[in-house]
């Protein structure tokens, strides 16, 4: 069984995903960034662009994002938008 970690993303009042997930790639500042199960703690900002989440059974959500900030820690991974 593939390692999972928790995700929220969300923007004011309103989630957009919360769960299990296997991945997370957003559009880091830096470049394209991805998040599995056991990542490094980090603080990063985003640009626009799309997230693209596959969660746990597998299924690919994408997120259009104006800009935003990740945080990921403890295997869990936070988007605010």
């Amino acid at each position: 069984m593939a390692k999972t970690f928790h995700l929220s993303v969300a923007r004011v009042a309103e989630t957009l995903f919360e769960g299990e997930a296997l991945s997370l790639t957003a559009p880091g500042e830096e470049g394209v960034l991805t998040v599995l199960a056991g990542h490094e703690a980090l603080v990063t900002p985003l640009k626009a662009g799309t997230i693209r989440v596959v969660s746990a059974a597998g299924e690919t959500t994408e997120i259009e994002v104006p800009r935003g900030i990740l945080e990921v820690s403890d295997n869990q991974a936070t988007v605010l938008l």
